[in-house]
């Protein structure tokens, strides 16, 4: 891995977010990226008035802008995929109007090839 601080990706999938990490890594739009296992950066959402935690795929530093991230997730199928997002969507627009932490957005990729569109959509 050139583009992250870490030599492997705690993988959840077969091949999924390997070829995920790989695309990331060899993207000219990344500055750097990390896995996002046993960082602690997780969402907090309510799904039938249980509080719970998503915790999605990556972290992405873009090459445009040294305070943007991107939350990147990588995902087939999850019943609770629009509940997640929805969850994201508010978190990101939260931390934007503090302000104090830089920009955020959010992409969900349901598939590889999606992953590199989120990334060459990147200003």
């Amino acid at each position: 891995m050139t583009r992250s601080h870490l030599n492997y990706v705690v993988a959840d999938t077969t091949k999924w977010e390997q070829q995920a990490a790989y695309i990331l890594d060899t993207h000219p739009a990344v500055e750097s990226f990390a896995k996002n296992a046993g960082l602690g950066f997780a969402v907090p959402y309510i799904h039938n008035g249980q509080p719970h935690d998503y915790v999605p795929d990556f972290i992405v530093r873009p090459n445009s802008d040294r305070t943007a991230h991107l939350i990147l997730e990588t995902k087939g199928f999850d019943d609770l995929a629009e509940v997640k997002a929805a969850a994201a969507a508010r978190w990101v627009a939260a931390v934007n109007a503090d302000g104090r932490f830089g920009t955020w957005t959010y992409a969900m990729a349901r598939n590889v090839d999606n992953v590199r569109l989120v990334l060459d959509r990147i200003p």
